[in-house]
């Protein structure tokens, strides 16, 4: 059952549909309360809620003609254009986030591939394990003592029973002899 109140925004409807202005004003003001309630309830956002609210009055006012009152009451009318009209443009908003979002990914650097990684990783380990083994043991033992055991060349000396001198020039004559064997495997 209508109340006084929804027929008489129903019968000013009405006449705002004829081209009435102080008609559609009174439309204006009896539903622009709760068009605006309804916009801040589903956009979360004053400045959002008041131009959706703006945007549904001007299109009550362009499309008047197609309220029909046997159907129902003009507040109902005028809220679900406003629910639609709030819906609308949180849908627009997250379809923007989302298109950002894409286009966030496009223009990332491309992730760092973990296998890729792993593999060339294990490829360039069994070359130099490769190269390794090819140096004499007067070589290998030192670089091996202090790459892999992290040993300092006085303690490679000591574990050697070997001049610290003579330790330095192995190591690097085998650094120099495992370059070489690097260079040459790629």
């Amino acid at each position: 059952m209508r109340s006084d109140v929804d027929r008489r925004v129903d019968s000013l409807l009405v006449q705002a549909a004829r081209g009435d202005q102080k008609a559609f004003a009174g439309v204006y003001d009896a539903l622009t309360g709760p068009v605006m309630g309804l916009a801040r309830r589903i956009l979360l956002d004053e400045a959002q809620a008041e131009e959706v609210t703006q945007d549904v009055m001007i299109e009550v006012w362009r499309t008047a003609d197609r309220f029909r009152p046997e159907r129902g009451a003009a507040k109902s009318w005028v809220l679900t254009l406003a629910h639609r009209r709030a819906v609308e443009r949180v849908r627009s908003a997250q379809a923007g986030a989302e298109r950002e979002r894409k286009a966030a990914l496009l223009n990332a650097p491309t992730p760092f591939d973990e296998v890729s990684e792993a593999v060339t990783g294990r490829e360039e380990r069994a070359r130099v394990h490769r190269c390794l083994a090819d140096l004499g043991k007067h070589h290998r033992l030192p670089l091996v003592l202090a790459y892999y055991q992290g040993l300092t060349c006085a303690e490679v000396a000591a574990a050697l029973s070997t001049p610290a001198g003579t330790v330095k020039s192995r190591m690097r004559s085998g650094l120099r002899k495992l370059r070489a064997c690097l260079e040459a495997a790629q």
